[in-house]
């Protein structure tokens, strides 16, 4: 992943945790060492799986709080004493290197990683080119695509793997986990039936958005993903990449430009400005604010299929 990312050194990293652990009140411990099964979660979507399949059983807390861009978070002493003191980490590997290094260093029983548990794909040469368009090699990343709970059918493999790693940690509530998990994977079912018919039909298959989160997502059902970014959110693209895009959207059919909440619009909108087209949110779920639209993951991935129906002209 991009080298730009700021990743507090290993060595800062175990002194916090020391520090935070020896320093530790009864105030700080809430997050762990309660009678229910203490769960720390990387960033929103493994906190959904987490609460979903773990009900009551389960007390779960965040690394990334809500707005705050997942890919650049910093492990706080606070947080490196939640993981030590927690029951099970569930996280994404590579999509958060700070979290990576810290769960590496930490001594938790039961280290779920979600990247485990379904196969990543390689999407840096997603999308798709005309005759006479520049090469835009330099814009593509060779890295396996970590976005994988963009793809319902994906996120379900996640869940059911989450929920076998539940009941053997925690095999007193076994029976509940599984009886959660099978509900859980039945509602994604459901999602995922539900963007199969609401994409089926459309009038273009190709989407604009601003950085590179949606490659399962456009894989699963047919369609084509252009992103002004590549897999970082931050990352700046050329103007030839800009041109290209300007180019591409006459060439299919393209109306909006889509942008997200928790990374700045300018580059969409400029975008979008100069071709003449309009913009939209397409989240990539990396986090729930007020600006989200939905109060979690399922009613937020319907609010995507509604603007990717209006998008691509849905029938």
């Amino acid at each position: 992943m991009n080298a730009r990312r700021r990743l507090i050194p290993t060595a800062v990293v175990t002194t916090l945790g020391l520090a935070a652990l020896s320093a530790c009140s009864s105030a700080d411990a809430g997050t762990g060492n309660t009678d229910k099964f203490d769960v720390v979660a990387s960033f929103y979507p493994m906190q959904f799986l987490a609460e979903q399949i773990g009900g009551d059983h389960v007390n779960v807390t965040t690394l990334t709080e809500p707005g705050q861009e997942p890919h650049d978070l910093e492990i706080s002493a606070k947080q490196t004493a939640q993981l030590q003191e927690s029951d099970a980490v569930l996280y994404l590997k590579s999509l958060q290197p700070a979290v990576d290094e810290a769960v590496g260093q930490s001594e938790v029983k039961t280290k779920i990683d979600a990247a485990t548990l379904t196969k990543l794909e390689d999407h840096g040469d997603a999308g798709h080119s005309h005759e006479g368009e520049e090469e835009h090699a330099e814009e593509s990343e060779s890295a396996l695509d970590p976005h994988v709970w963009l793809d319902p059918v994906k996120y379900a493999e996640v869940a059911k793997g989450v929920g076998a790693a539940f009941e053997k940690a925690d095999p007193d509530n076994a029976a509940d986990y599984k009886k959660n998990t099978e509900s859980l994977v039945a509602k994604l079912d459901t999602l995922n039936t539900d963007f199969e018919d609401g994409l089926k039909n459309t009038d273009s298959k190709v989407f604009f958005t601003n950085h590179a989160a949606f490659g399962y997502l456009a894989e699963r059902y047919g369609l084509t993903q252009e992103a002004i970014s590549g897999l970082e959110p931050d990352s700046e693209p050329s103007a030839a990449r800009i041109k290209e895009l300007q180019t591409e959207a006459k060439a299919d059919g393209v109306t909006t430009v889509f942008y997200e909440t928790l990374v700045s619009d300018k580059t969409a909108r400029t975008l979008a400005d100069d071709a003449g087209l309009k913009t939209d949110v397409l989240d990539p779920l990396e986090g729930i604010t007020d600006k989200s639209k939905g109060d979690d993951y399922l009613q937020v991935m319907q609010a995507n299929l509604t603007a990717l129906d209006k998008a691509l002209g849905a029938k």
